[in-house]
């Protein structure tokens, strides 16, 4: 006799089999073995792995009302809200920074929340998402690519970032720490081995460059060698370009990722432990973290 599992329950327990296992680890114990002329990218390696797991929640970018216009097969983005108390929100604001995989981004801006802002496991606000494209996918979902070809959002123009809110006064200072992530040497991002505008450089205001922190952070960028442009949405890679999208998060705003992308271990450094894994699992069951709607599988 065959027993069907809960969804929900599928996903809770493919995710903690990522944390236990160390994440990368634990997907390359399921994938087939590597041949000679595969790259160790993460989107071959992810790409490479069925878990048939489904999540049923249709729920859209994190805290955010639901697209008003639908189409059969798109719809408009619309602006994201922040997940802070109500009496906080005039002095907090939703920003996104994005270079190259996502993973390794969440965990240094959840190092820089804890060391500038002082705040504790339960009041982090980094998540993995998808912002920069011109649109969402039916029911306004943006996904991960998946083998049901569902809002792909490579395809529908977005890049990986990580969605937080801060206060207004202390964007420029994780402006310093987003520039801090490019290689020196190279002046692009670590991981240059991912391709295409599902990486490329990318930041999210309120307002895009009429925001009152742009003069600051357009000196802190030239500083670093690099250049910041308006998007346009839907735009190409940044490799080799050094210069950075910079969007409005009202025209462009942020889609929270699945999941299982949470907290997740990454190719540029160790294994960064359990405790740094399970803060996935507090964030999903305080809400700070909710299903997507995508199929979540890779």
């Amino acid at each position: 006799m065959i027993m069907r599992m809960n969804p929900l329950t599928a996903l809770m327990r493919f995710q903690t089999l990522l944390w236990v296992s160390g994440g990368v680890q634990a997907l390359a114990a399921l994938a087939p073995p590597i041949d000679s002329t595969t790259t160790t990218s993460r989107r071959n390696l992810l790409r490479r792995v069925a878990t048939g797991i489904v999540a049923t929640a249709a729920t859209t970018a994190i805290a955010a009302p639901t697209p008003a216009a639908t189409t059969a097969t798109e719809t408009t983005t619309t602006t994201a809200t922040t997940i802070l108390p109500q009496q906080q929100q005039q002095q907090q604001q939703d920003v996104y920074f994005g270079v190259g995989c996502f993973w390794h981004i969440q965990h240094e801006f959840v190092e820089a929340e804890r060391s500038l802002l002082k705040r504790g496991d339960t009041e982090l606000t980094s998540r993995a998402g998808y912002a920069g494209g011109k649109a969402a996918g039916k029911g306004g979902k943006v996904c991960y690519h998946n083998f049901q070809s569902i809002a792909d959002y490579g395809k529908l123009g977005h890049g990986e970032v990580v969605g937080m809110t801060l206060p207004a006064e202390q964007i420029t200072k994780f402006t310093d720490v987003y520039f801090s992530l490019f290689n020196p040497r190279t002046k692009d991002r670590v991981d240059p081995m991912d391709k295409g505008g599902e990486y490329r450089s990318l930041i999210g205001l309120p307002g895009g460059m009429n925001h009152a922190s742009v003069p600051a952070m357009e000196a802190i960028a030239k500083d670093a060698g690099f250049k910041i442009v308006a998007g346009k949405g839907d735009d190409p890679d940044t490799l080799g370009k050094q210069i950075v999208y910079l969007y409005d998060t009202a025209q462009f705003p942020f889609y929270q990722a699945e999941v299982y992308h949470q907290y997740h271990n990454d190719f540029q450094s160790p294994p960064y432990g359990k405790a740094y894994n399970q803060l996935a699992t507090a964030a999903f069951e305080d809400g700070r973290l909710q299903t997507t709607g995508c199929p979540d599988r890779v």
